[in-house]
């Protein structure tokens, strides 16, 4: 008959021999778990290593290995011609209790904390998962255009370059990287900048820049103003920051500035977040009267002007209009975009363009979030500046998005020409697309889920003036968008004859 201790010790260790790590650390330390928990009391003597080798299955080597890797962290002393003992290190005063568990639970980790903590109901996810073969967004390219082999190769070189090392190790101010000055460079020539790399802060993405610029600009209480339907992301980052968020109608002509002056006390505004390219998610462009009416309430009332240019690289149709922030004189806009978008997402890079003092600010809050940054990323974009190859993708893609969106055009007034109204967007890879009788979108979601066409509640948009859904086509090729097309008006058939 095994003693009490084999028989807890068989229940409580278990052997995953499809883990990288050495059997003889893996069970120590579960033995350890097992003290800490209480299974396992000071002064108990464990099993000799023969029995304990026959109890596991293990060699008697390993089970030697377990002890000593025990001893050596002070969990047990091991007393020649006497046995192995349970001890408890001095600096471990407190020990983990489970005795209100189950013997087959002593290693499931608890759902809820000991400790009271706040939870932010502003950042709830809106993730959502789906086992439909079809699925719509809100706008995001295709990551199956991204040029794997080439890719690679431009990866490698940038790993072996020789300097970076240095800069991985630098402890004195370095003048501004050769990133900085390729960013600077591409952003004057495309978008009509004239700024130096004291200019711009590089971050992971859109979001965390505007994250950095919110925890710069906002204090709890300030007035933010956004359009009417706005970016749902943008507006969890100001609620988060302590904003106050009102919204500003959105017309053909994008922003309705009028109703800021008529409503708002222009002077109370801390920032207004604009998507002057194309609104999202209704894809209207700012007009030129309204960009200059804008630029001067703000330089008159001295708020700010966060401008999002999130998709300025997909335009299909002429010229995109240059950004608001590059005939900002007064220093009131802070310009947020994307560069790499040609890229797999890991890729992409987010830039912020602002005043120096903002830019000082924000990179004092970047050091916090990432310090360690990706040198490897930027010496490889700053290589395909230069060469000119984020320019080629970006022209091959928009060749592609083009073809695509003349393509979607043409299955909506095949299937939805009398039930969809929209517009012929200039760029961006969605089209905003409204109902002119409206329908339940929710059940309209839940019909095409069953047609193995996913439809998530971030694309949907439904109060009593609108009944909307913003469709995003670039992830989609020629084929698939056919496949969605037919699905999503079957889907619609069966809401109405509901």
């Amino acid at each position: 008959m095994n003693s009490p201790v084999s028989d807890l010790l068989v229940q409580l260790v278990s052997i995953d021999k499809s883990i990288v790590q050495p059997v003889y650390v893996h069970v120590a330390q579960q033995i350890m778990n097992a003290i800490q928990r209480g299974y396992l009391n000071k002064g108990c003597k464990l099993p000799g290593t023969r029995v304990l080798s026959e109890l596991l299955n293990v060699h008697r080597n390993t089970a030697v290995a377990i002890y000593d890797e025990l001893a050596s962290q002070g969990w047990v002393n091991i007393i020649p011609n006497k046995g192995t003992f349970v001890v408890v290190p001095e600096d471990s005063n407190v020990k983990i209790k489970a005795s209100t568990q189950h013997i087959n639970q002593a290693y499931e980790y608890p759902k809820v904390p000991g400790f009271p903590f706040q939870q932010s109901f502003n950042l709830a996810s809106t993730k959502e998962e789906s086992t439909a073969k079809y699925s719509i967004n809100d706008g995001k390219p295709d990551l199956r255009l991204h040029p794997v082999h080439q890719f690679s190769r431009w990866y490698s070189a940038a790993m072996k370059r020789k300097p970076l090392i240095h800069k991985w190790n630098r402890t004195s101010a370095l003048p501004p990287s050769v990133f900085s000055t390729q960013l600077c460079n591409y952003l004057n020539v495309t978008r009509g900048f004239h700024i130096k790399p004291s200019n711009v802060l590089n971050t992971r993405s859109t979001e965390m820049s505007l994250y950095i610029v919110s925890q710069v600009l906002i204090h709890p209480g300030d007035l933010v103003l956004v359009g009417q339907l706005s970016n749902y992301v943008a507006n969890m980052i100001f609620q988060e920051a302590g904003a106050k968020i009102k919204t500003v109608p959105v017309d053909k002509e994008g922003l309705d500035v009028g109703f800021i002056k008529e409503h708002f006390i222009p002077e109370n505004i801390r920032c207004i977040y604009v998507c002057s390219n194309r609104d999202y998610p209704t894809t209207r462009t700012l007009s030129t009267k309204r960009r200059l009416q804008l630029l001067q309430l703000a330089k008159t009332c001295g708020f700010a002007i966060i401008e999002d240019d999130f998709d300025y690289d997909f335009q299909f149709d002429g010229s995109s209009m240059l950004p608001m922030a590059s005939a900002d004189a007064g220093g009131n806009v802070i310009y947020l975009g994307k560069l790499g978008q040609s890229l797999f997402p890991s890729f992409h890079t987010g830039f912020v363009v602002a005043p120096e003092q903002v830019i000082t600010e924000a990179n004092n809050y970047l050091q916090l979030l990432d310090t360690q940054g990706d040198l490897i990323q930027e010496q490889m974009l700053s290589e395909l500046i230069s060469e000119g190859e984020i320019y080629r993708l970006k022209k091959k893609n928009i060749v592609t998005y083009k073809q695509r969106r003349e393509v979607l055009c043409s299955l909506l007034n095949q299937y939805f020409n009398t039930i969809l109204d929209w517009q012929i967007p200039s760029g961006g890879l969605a089209m905003w697309l409204q109902f002119r009788t409206p329908i339940s979108l929710v059940k309209l979601a839940e019909e095409a889920e069953q047609l193995d066409l996913f439809l998530p509640k971030t694309i949907l948009y439904q109060n009593k003036n609108t009944c909307a859904i913003r469709f995003g086509f670039g992830h989609l090729n020629e084929e698939e968008l056919e496949i969605v097309m037919k699905k999503l008006k079957q889907a619609y058939l069966q809401v109405v004859s509901a």
